[in-house]
């Protein structure tokens, strides 16, 4: 017999439970003896209030399996950077031997996975709670958000640099690079055109599944009702 929608829910639950767990074993380990713990708490402090939100909410509103893998991916990278700092990471002084660059490139690759992972967050948000659903608006909507954000995580650093002074550098990761604010933008930018690209499709095909695809027209019909009725 085929499985029917609410069957595979229970199995979709199953791997995000596994996600979770990788997410906690991550945060944990990250937190052993950290570079620097302020750094490390800064860091790591949206993996703290976002793990507890995503399980809360799950039973109301499941995600699709690629935006949990990708949060979870996306959590790891940050608990990562928090341990060594973004400056001193080992996978980016690798990166910096192998392809001769001049500075750690984990910071920018942090700020790829900021732009790319909330691509897909904030289009999910979009197609399942609003009328944006197959709206030519989605992308550019998506695009703008995942900037604001961007724009909102320099504007937090920028205090952090006033209240800390060189302490803080270990947190901002600018490298020497007076141009870092406007690299940490720009890499976010890409990161969600990036995303956008490759992985509408696939994410499409997900939001459509039976046990989601109802969710996202029970809660959304009401706006798109009140969008109709508009002059």
């Amino acid at each position: 017999m085929a499985p029917g929608p609410q069957s595979a829910l229970p199995m979709r639950a199953g791997v995000s439970a596994a996600l979770a767990a990788l997410v906690c074993a991550g945060l944990l380990l990250s937190g052993l003896r950290p570079y620097d713990r302020t750094t490390w708490l800064l860091e790591t402090c949206w993996v703290i209030a976002g793990l507890p939100l995503v399980v809360l909410v799950w039973r109301r509103f499941p995600l699709t399996a690629l935006l949990t893998s990708l949060l979870a991916l996306h959590a790891l990278v940050l608990c990562l950077g928090g341990h060594y700092t973004y400056a001193k990471v080992p996978l980016g002084e690798w990166l910096q031997d192998s392809l001769g660059l001049s500075r750690n490139p984990y910071d920018r690759i942090g700020h790829l996975m900021q732009g790319f992972v909330p691509a897909i967050l904030v289009r999910e948000l979009l197609v399942r709670t609003s009328p944006l659903r197959g709206s030519r608006w989605l992308a550019p909507l998506t695009v703008s958000a995942c900037l604001a954000f961007s724009a909102v995580f320099e504007m937090i650093e920028w205090p952090a640099a006033v209240i800390g002074g060189e302490q803080a550098d270990a947190f901002l990761a600018t490298q020497g690079d007076v141009w870092d604010t406007q690299w940490d933008m720009f890499c976010a930018l890409l990161g969600a055109v990036t995303a956008l690209v490759l992985l509408s499709r696939i994410h499409d095909r997900q939001l459509s599944a039976p046990s989601l695809d109802g969710t996202a027209r029970d809660s959304a019909e009401p706006l798109r009702e009140a969008a109709r009725r508009e002059p």
